[in-house]
């Protein structure tokens, strides 16, 4: 057997003992897998490396985290005179579990009620008071991609972030508000720096909405509580969410990278529509000449935040084309065809509007005197007359449904990445069984989901998570 002789310098103790139980694991498994026959074990062995590899990166942290500490009377932070009020021990959470380290304590000289400070979490950048930035990146990101409880289950099954359902609710959340309170500044810092994918060859933006489960107080009943009743009581009820994309599409028309964004009913829709105009500003700095093409359902409320955002002073000069996605115009007409042509004959019918729409600029009208002249409009199926609401369709929508020309340029004419961003986004997540949410909280995790559908989570946290600059130095 070979010998080394390994010196571990005293900064380093903490990790002693957790290295010398890891390699006593590993040369037990290696002694096991010489004897012929005998029973590998081998997942067996898998979970004590990992917790044998916890406790040594736990170690490190405690030495790391130990290092950062100032153990002075007095100190200078920022220039300003801080004084010593406590030295004790603190538990820091990390990734691989809980870190005890002995830190002081500190507060500005003359403030007895103000808060304490402490160097190392300063230093460190943690979250909420003890959460080590890398723990809650990553519990930010599992509570961004499902319920606390399938959080925590996900994590135990890992091996990684032994904590609790509520420990991932408070840090995921944390780590939301932190970037709700800086998002504009840190999607800035994002768009500067993306890459546009050479292949790029237009953009656009989309905007729809999503109904979403919503807790708001309900009044009281009159007269006196019956027994066990609610002090507060709440009713779920549904609003509407805003869900929006700018994507960079090919030279076919295809898209190549979506950008998601949202914001809960009570959001500022209108803000963020000038936030994808921002973007789209940004990307076409970086290659000149991009057209613009906006897509949405056709709802008046979501064409006019649209248009208000991408006005002429923001593009000016710049051709923008508007459109309402083809497949919502088809269906409005298909509806129509079933009384124009009955079961039977309505999909030939809808195949040759289809046909006329992709290809002829003066589609529209042509298709418009055909339900015109069909004397059909006040025809009811139900409570609904498709005639009608489809001629209605094609005259308010007449300067977005030029889907020839759009295709003639290589555009995109259907919205269906803002409606999978709806599905994706607020569907997939927040539209849980019985589930119900607040406006915070709700921006919080509706925020990083669309980071981490956009694959922007690492270089956003990178900034949300930022230690912030300070300087510490012992007073003399």
């Amino acid at each position: 057997m070979a010998t080394m002789m390994l010196e571990i310098p005293d900064g380093l103790k903490p990790m002693y003992e957790p290295m010398r139980d890891l390699l006593a694991a590993a040369q037990a498994q290696v002694e096991r897998g010489r004897v012929a026959g005998r029973e590998a074990q081998y997942e067996s062995f898998e979970g004590r490396l990992v917790d044998k590899l916890a406790a040594v990166e736990r170690g490190a942290h405690e030495s790391a985290l130990s290092a950062l500490d100032v153990d002075a009377p007095q100190i200078l932070i920022n220039g300003e005179l801080h004084v010593r009020v406590v030295r004790d021990q603190t538990t820091f959470r990390s990734q691989a579990g809980e870190v005890p380290v002995v830190h002081s304590l500190y507060r500005r000289a003359g403030d007895r009620n103000g808060p304490s400070v402490d160097p190392v979490g300063l230093r460190a950048g943690v979250v909420d008071g003890v959460w080590l930035p890398g723990a809650a990146r990553d519990m930010a990101y599992l509570l961004s991609q499902g319920t606390s409880r399938e959080a925590q289950a996900t994590a135990r099954e890992m091996g990684r972030l032994p904590y609790s359902r509520s420990s991932f609710e408070r840090v995921g959340h944390a780590v939301g508000g932190a970037y709700v309170g800086q998002h504009q500044h840190v999607e800035q810092l994002l768009i500067e720096a993306y890459e546009v994918p050479r292949e790029v060859r237009s953009v656009s933006a989309s905007l729809d909405r999503v109904s979403l489960p919503m807790e708001e107080p309900r009044p009281r009943p009159r007269g006196r509580p019956r027994e066990g009743a609610p002090k507060k009581p709440i009713a779920r009820v549904y609003r509407m969410a805003y869900c929006a994309t700018v994507t960079l599409h090919d030279a076919e028309g295809r898209a190549i990278h979506t950008i998601r964004y949202g914001t809960m009913p009570e959001g500022d829709a209108a803000a963020l529509c000038e936030g994808l105009a921002s973007d789209v500003v940004a990307i076409r700095r970086k290659r000149r000449g991009l057209p613009i093409t906006l897509l949405s359902d056709g709802a008046p409320e979501m064409c006019n935040l649209l248009d208000e955002a991408f006005d002429a002073e923001t593009f000016d000069g710049v051709e923008i084309h508007r459109l309402i996605d083809f497949w919502h115009a088809i269906e409005k007409l298909s509806a129509a065809a079933h009384v124009l042509a009955g079961k039977d004959g309505a999909p030939a019918l809808v195949a040759r509007w289809k046909l006329l729409l992709l290809n002829r600029s003066a589609a529209r009208q042509q298709i418009l005197d055909e339900l015109v002249a069909s004397d059909r409009e006040q025809v009811r199926v139900g409570d609904d007359r498709p005639v009608h609401d489809a001629i209605t369709y094609l005259t308010n929508n007449a300067e977005r449904m030029n889907y020839a020309s759009a295709r003639r340029r290589s555009l995109p004419i259907g919205s269906g990445n803002v409606e999978a961003t709806c599905k994706s986004l607020v569907g997939v997540r927040m539209k849980r069984p019985g589930s119900r949410w607040k406006t915070d909280t709700g921006e919080h995790v509706l925020h990083l989901r669309a980071l981490a559908l956009s694959d922007r989570w690492t270089e956003a946290m990178d900034i949300n998570l930022r230690p912030p600059r300070v300087r510490i130095r012992v007073a003399a």
